[in-house]
């Protein structure tokens, strides 16, 4: 039910946006109809791709995936303005405030005003993909109050929601694991929603080979989250990030080098897509020496106390994106104890990440992606 109800949304305001569009039109069947066949196929690429895309041609299928990617973006910020204007006018009728001259030629208000939300709506697609593609590095000291073997620093790089799919390919890919590289980290995390698309099209385009790139002496590790559910499960998911020479942790805890543990928790939406309940953290930490600096990776930043009950001393995160595009960051913000940054409860440090790419709209307006550079240092 919730999901016929967001698609009935969805295409309730398309028609919205559609019949508006089409009274600013001059009354000419070639422009109108024009407007249809452009209108319509975009506005419905994203739904028809979920619904067939295993039947559809996979060229055809990458131009449905951006075109409905971008309009996504366009589809919001076009209902932003297109509403703001029905709202002003409606004010308007109960307390004229209208300047005289609109009135005096409506058809050319009407197509000015149109002029100016598309051009509005262009720019902020344009400069939202350009920011979308350069995320920026974070950098965040810690200290942590144990000893960690030999070590007295460790330098972590975190890179999560990276997406990869038809949006982020090889090209947006390479991008990210030269940066990451650029940070010469002694540890790369990757803490969820790597994938996005079916494991049989990531393999088939060789998406997902840039990974094998990623330097780090100590290792590359992950934990799972609700896009490797989503997209493909979470055992073919782990089996292509493996072969990628990365170290998948679910549910599970590593000691790394004598000196601390790492521990990555399956996603919380695990149980609704493999009726598999992960485990509990209280019961991950019987294997766990406290003693010892403790790093939880958990893609959902839900339950936060629960990682300082239980000793972890810092928790990673991601999936909120901080919200991708204004104004869902305020969005998030309402959602979660921490929507994105750093936080601490007692001795126990939290650092939930904007994510290094995309999720859908291949833009971010309001916000940044990032790449965390952090720096632990111990007694």
């Amino acid at each position: 039910m919730f999901f016929i109800n967001i698609i009935s949304g969805y295409i309730l305001i398309n028609s919205y946006l559609f019949v508006r569009g089409w009274q600013v039109l001059p009354s000419g069947l070639g422009f109108r109809l024009a407007y249809t066949v452009l209108f319509w196929p975009a506005a419905l690429s994203f739904l028809s791709l979920r619904l067939f895309e295993d039947s559809l041609p996979p060229a055809l299928a990458e131009i449905m995936t951006w075109v409905g990617a971008l309009w996504l973006a366009a589809f919001f910020y076009l209902f932003f303005f297109v509403l703001l204007v029905d709202i002003l006018r409606a004010v308007n009728r109960f307390w004229p405030f209208f300047p005289g001259f609109i009135f005096e030629n409506y058809s050319r208000a009407k197509y000015v005003t149109a002029g100016l939300a598309l051009g509005a709506v262009a720019l902020i697609l344009i400069g939202g993909f350009i920011n979308a593609r350069a995320p920026r590095v974070t950098e965040l000291e810690i200290f942590i109050n144990k000893q960690a073997g030999t070590l007295k620093s460790l330098n972590i790089v975190m890179a999560s929601d990276i997406h990869i799919g038809t949006i982020v390919g090889s090209s947006w890919l390479k991008r990210i694991i030269d940066k990451i590289n650029s940070l010469s980290p002694d540890m790369v995390l990757l803490p969820g929603d790597i994938l996005d698309q079916k494991i049989e099209q990531v393999e088939g385009k060789n998406l997902g080979e840039e990974l094998r790139r990623i330097q780090a002496p100590l290792g590359v590790f992950a934990a799972l989250g609700n896009h490797e559910y989503i997209c493909c499960a979470g055992d073919a998911a782990a089996r292509y990030l493996t072969e990628r020479n990365i170290t998948v942790l679910r549910d599970e805890g590593l000691k790394i080098n004598d000196s601390f543990f790492l521990i990555g928790r399956d996603d919380i939406s695990a149980y609704r897509r493999q009726r598999e309940k992960r485990k509990d953290l209280e019961v991950l930490m019987k294997e766990i020496d406290r003693s010892f600096p403790i790093i939880l990776m958990d893609h959902q930043p839900h339950n936060l106390g629960e990682a300082a009950e239980n000793g972890v001393d810092l928790q990673l995160s991601g999936h909120t994106h901080n919200g991708q595009m204004w104004p869902f960051t305020y969005v998030i913000k309402a959602m979660f104890e921490l929507a994105w940054g750093h936080k601490r409860i007692g001795d126990t440090h939290y650092y939930v990440t904007s994510g290094a790419a995309v999720w859908g709209p291949p833009v971010r307006v309001g916000n940044r992606p990032e790449i965390v550079s952090l720096r632990l240092n111990f007694l």
